[in-house]
């Protein structure tokens, strides 16, 4: 039998490349005993590579004329310092926010510097361990690009909230923030059932508020990268579907034409979503820092 009998479809392929490396089989939609592994470790990975990059670049810090590297992250750093002085005016929690924005920007911006990998390049890889292991290559799956993983952006989202909750109870008290919630933003009245029925109707709309805040900071990011990650697949299948009708010569030339230009546009893409994830997270803190 040939090998174009066994080439996979269009369809097959994207599907393929879909599928994460998991510890079982996803049974539906949300099911929390399902572990992508594979963002999972390169999340990881890419977060201690990120802090040993800024660990380095305070390491060799120097009082005279920096050199490019030390000039580079100087300039992250002051961005960063500069947003979080603009959003969080309580210096004592800058101390641990900036740091920490600093941290995420990094950290995202690697995980979406990923997408600029080719997209064949590790799965084919870890196919070819697959079978060496003595297992079907084909059920070899990975995906290398953690933020295009929802349970990935969800994750720091969430975490993103968690932290507003955190600094809202430590700046107003658990008090003052349980008030909050029953009077802003329509106020509160002096007659006991019209206060009673503000309270209801401010309590739903603060628990909206929240809800719909860190589904959005965590769908932005997924959505663009996802989207990012299937035309990188798009651009591979339309060269070689090129390749079909004219001898093989479009399927190099396809690459690196259709692949080059996305790329070159990806790369403002990485770089303004880890920017906006990081700048929601400072003006969403520094929402938990205001009163109403």
């Amino acid at each position: 039998m040939s090998a174009e009998a066994h080439a996979p479809t269009a369809s097959e392929y994207i599907v393929h490349h879909l599928q994460h490396l998991q510890n079982i089989p996803q049974k539906s939609i949300v099911d929390f005993s399902v572990f992508n592994i594979d963002s999972i470790v390169i999340a990881l990975v890419l977060g201690l590579l990120g802090v040993f990059v800024l660990w380095l670049a305070a390491r060799k810090a120097t009082s005279g004329v920096p050199g490019r590297f030390q000039a580079a992250v100087e300039i992250l750093v002051e961005m960063v310092d500069n947003q979080a002085k603009a959003n969080i005016h309580n210096a004592q929690s800058r101390k641990f926010i900036a740091p920490l924005a600093l941290t995420v920007f990094v950290w995202i911006f690697l995980m979406n510097t990923m997408d600029m990998l080719p997209v064949d390049l590790f799965p084919a890889i870890w196919a070819k361990v697959y079978e060496a292991a003595g297992h079907d290559p084909h059920h070899a799956y990975l995906r290398v690009v953690p933020t295009a993983d929802l349970s990935t952006t969800l994750g720091l989202a969430f975490a993103v909230l968690l932290l507003r909750f955190w600094y809202s109870v430590k700046v107003k008290g658990l008090g003052g923030w349980a008030h909050e919630l029953v009077s802003a933003p329509f106020g509160t009245s002096k007659n006991p059932l019209l206060a009673l029925i503000l309270g209801v109707v401010n309590l739903l709309m603060q628990i909206i508020e929240y809800v719909a805040n860190t589904v959005s900071h965590g769908m932005r990011l997924f959505g663009n990268m996802y989207a990012g990650e299937l035309v990188f697949m798009l651009i591979a299948l339309m060269g070689g579907a090129a390749a079909l009708s004219l001898s093989g010569v479009l399927l190099p030339l396809g690459h690196v034409i259709a692949g080059t230009i996305w790329t070159l546009f990806h790369i403002l893409v990485i770089t303004l979503q880890a920017f906006i994830f990081m700048m929601l997270s400072l003006i969403y803190l520094g929402q938990a820092h205001s009163a109403h």
